[in-house]
């Protein structure tokens, strides 16, 4: 803890705290802001709180107490850094002032042993994930989950995991030998399948697969590749976090390949942000750069790389809705939409606030499930205006919440990612929807 404390007293964070001007424009921007209306729960009442730790104005009950509390609000969309005139990078503040509060608090035994299982025994390991999206895929064959909701029966944590379960299809593709281009050949890409996208959205990385392959594109994906570490540092527990990213480095790194393509917006920002979680690791930190470098969203890549256009004609009123880490922290947000207006007969329709978080923010939405249902509530009303019948998303986690928000809103619609939305052209186009 003595050296969270440290960094939060060096002259380099509060040269970032320094930054912020308290102009405020970041508040209208603030999910939390606009369920609590306070102050502390806007991004410059948390860098406030930040000063006040790095200036050692904060007593120990005082850090446990309104520190803690108001920083674990945060979903750390980052809407605030696109909202900043001053640059501010709130996500490099937010970061170790997280890590203190975890240090510091004692989880329940209960929440101990589900950290323990959930981060370290189940997500970086494919197989034991595929385990139970097949256990679940079975309560869901069963009318067990019918039963569960009807009766509603489950404490509030357990009831906000069950229910951004998506209906399950768990048939995955066998990774092991590289998938060859289709048509001319463009080049070698690695694949980032993720830990828990190919568990429980197996269809959306088969997808991505077969987009990068008519776009001739060869795909290859590294047995030895782990979970990204983004729902790890969400939680406070960096050094789980370095570790995960030293073994994808290691991974990918022995490939000889063009790009490294990801397709959920939060993992590829923690993979692009590698370079500022091994800064100080002698061995890994150079690696992490080149790493880094090479790391493209699907949208990025295929919005640069689009060599066959999709011609299939694909009839529905779709509205896009960003991962906040993909636009705010990538700023990738141009180009799923460019990706999207190019399949032919998709009406594109915008949502009235298209920055703001759906309330999923990496395990937010476990943690907190009744400020993320509030802010869930408020992005389903935004698309609900819209009459979409197809919501597209770019993330994981957007995309599980998207799916319990539907049917939570009551809504007839189909919640797919982008590339599934291309693909489904591609599939057309052959006569094969």
């Amino acid at each position: 803890m003595s050296q969270v404390i440290e960094l939060l007293r060096s002259g380099e964070y509060r040269t970032k705290l320094d930054q912020c001007i308290h102009c405020g424009l970041c508040l209208q921007s603030c999910p939390t802001y606009d369920v609590f209306g306070t102050e502390m729960d806007s991004p410059r009442g948390r860098i406030a709180l930040m000063r006040a730790v790095s200036d050692g104005r904060l007593t120990d009950e005082q850090i446990d107490g309104a520190f803690a509390t108001h920083i674990t609000r945060c979903l750390a969309c980052r809407a605030c850094e696109t909202a900043c005139p001053s640059g501010v990078q709130y996500g490099a503040l937010l970061e170790p002032a997280r890590e203190l509060v975890e240090h510091r608090r004692a989880p329940s035994r209960a929440e101990r042993v589900l950290r323990w299982f959930g981060l370290q025994q189940l997500m970086p390991y494919r197989g034991r994930l595929k385990l139970l999206a097949a256990a679940l895929w079975l309560y869901q064959a069963l009318g067990l989950q019918w039963l569960i909701r009807r009766l509603d029966i489950l404490p509030s944590h357990l009831k906000a995991m069950e229910a951004i379960i998506p209906p399950l299809t768990p048939r995955y593709l066998d990774y092991r030998a590289p998938a060859p281009a289709l048509g001319p050949a463009r080049g070698r890409v690695a694949f980032v399948t993720g830990c828990i996208q190919e568990a429980f959205l197996a269809p959306v990385n088969q997808a991505t697969v077969r987009v990068l392959r008519r776009n001739g594109y060869e795909v290859i994906t590294p047995a030895a590749q782990t979970c990204c570490g983004a729902a790890h540092t969400h939680v406070g527990d960096v050094e789980a976090a370095r570790n995960l990213a030293r073994r994808n480095i290691d991974a990918f790194l022995a490939e000889d390949v063009v790009a490294i393509i990801v397709n959920a917006g939060g993992c590829g920002l923690a993979l692009k942000e590698y370079p500022h979680l091994l800064a100080g690791d002698p061995r890994y930190a150079d690696q992490a750069r080149r790493f880094a470098a090479k790391v493209r969203d699907v949208n990025e890549f295929l919005a640069d790389n689009l060599h066959r256009p999709p011609h299939g004609e694909l009839r529905a009123r779709a509205t896009y809705v960003d991962s906040c880490h993909l636009r705010h922290g990538q700023r990738v947000s141009r180009q799923p939409r460019d990706l999207l207006r190019a399949v032919p007969g998709l009406e594109l329709v915008e949502v009235r606030q298209p920055d703001r978080c759906c309330g999923s923010a990496g395990v937010y939405n476990i943690a907190q499930p009744d400020i993320a249902g509030q802010v869930l509530d408020a992005k389903m009303a935004d698309v609900a205006a819209t009459g979409a019948t197809l919501v597209i998303t770019t993330n994981t986690g957007c995309h599980m919440q998207l799916v319990a928000g539907v049917r939570k809103a009551g809504l007839k619609a189909q919640v797919m990612h982008v590339v599934e939305v291309l693909d489904e052209s591609y599939r057309r186009e052959q006569g094969r929807p």
